[in-house]
């Protein structure tokens, strides 16, 4: 199995670049893996397909404004982490100017570049705090064409969002509003979406493909609920990985459940593509993806290349809405 196994052709005018005033207005794609069966329904359709015992886990970081430039507009920064509140771990364009050593400001703040990491990382060291809030901006996907807006710093953000560190919105979250989440059983979990979430996959075949590291939190109370639920329902690629990573490193397979039952805190690279054995998601509520990533390889490994490829395919003759902004799909 090859990268482009996993292309689809998208016209552009499909990428959904700015959102619904409704958040909750979106259409679904209903894929029933066992039967193969496509459905074309609304987001506010979600309740009629869940079972009483079902569990939905939604991912509850909150995305900050991590785009930063230089006063002097020649330096773009994308804070990566925080690694305290005057070391961060940026990308930097361009990259040649900003050599160890090197200087410039943000809102009168003198950054030095400290390190220069083997990917092309920098470490940029502060004489003083910035504040995001008044000096950065949403760091939207490129392939919405534009930048940030103010009406982003609400809409690109999910409704529940409450921990700090995400560079990007988990989108499929971004349907919900207060009223939706009342009336569904559902937990959460924190994982800050980074960059490599969302950078291409380079290698010819997948399992050459190197995942970058992201972030995750999940408390003993919430493992309790995944362990008890009847079917687990992700909301989301970032919470698949979360706990599939968790289910694979399950210590011990005697008692029943899906993860051990504790806090979770720490990193993960997992890369879920087919085949794969899945062992804490039973199904998946997510955006529809960009041909060749990481996340439609995800999707591909629960629902199947062939049904998802033909999903996609009638999703743009039905004039779906793609990506963050767009529409979503409901995999059972």
């Amino acid at each position: 199995m090859t990268t482009r196994d996993f292309h689809y052709d998208l016209p552009d005018e499909l990428i959904a670049s700015r959102p619904l005033a409704d958040r909750s207005a979106s259409r679904m794609m209903v894929i029933h893996r066992e039967t193969g069966q496509i459905e074309h329904r609304q987001f506010l359709d979600l309740p009629s397909y869940l079972r009483a015992d079902d569990l939905l886990v939604l991912n509850d970081t909150r995305v900050i404004p991590a785009r930063v430039f230089s006063d002097d507009g020649k330096i773009e920064l994308l804070c990566l982490d925080r690694l305290s509140p005057t070391e961060w771990r940026c990308l930097v364009r361009p990259g040649k100017k900003m050599r160890i050593g090197r200087t410039l400001t943000v809102g009168g703040t003198l950054g030095t570049v400290a390190e220069t990491y083997d990917n092309g990382d920098r470490l940029i060291v502060w004489d003083g705090s910035i504040d995001l809030d008044q000096h950065g901006h949403l760091a939207l996907p490129h392939y919405m064409g534009r930048d940030d807006e103010s009406s982003d710093r609400e809409r690109y953000q999910t409704v529940y969002a409450r921990e700090e560190g995400a560079i990007a919105a988990p989108t499929a979250g971004l349907h919900f509003t207060p009223e939706m989440l009342a009336c569904i059983d559902h937990a959460f979990l924190t994982l800050h979406v980074g960059v490599g979430t969302f950078r291409p996959v380079s290698a010819e075949r997948p399992e050459e493909h190197i995942m970058h590291s992201e972030r995750y939190m999940l408390t003993q109370e919430t493992a309790g609920r995944v362990n008890r639920a009847g079917r687990v329902i992700a909301v989301g690629t970032t919470v698949t990985r979360v706990l599939e990573h968790l289910g694979r490193s399950r210590h011990d397979e005697t008692p029943p459940g899906r993860i051990d039952l504790q806090d979770h805190r720490g990193e993960t690279d997992i890369f879920i593509y087919p085949p794969y054995r899945f062992r804490a998601v039973d199904a998946l509520l997510t955006n529809f993806h960009l041909p060749e990533s990481t996340l439609i390889m995800l999707v591909s490994a629960l629902a199947g290349r062939d049904l998802v490829l033909k999903a996609y395919r009638e999703a743009v003759q039905q004039r779906y809405r793609f990506y963050s902004y767009g529409d979503c799909m409901l995999v059972l």
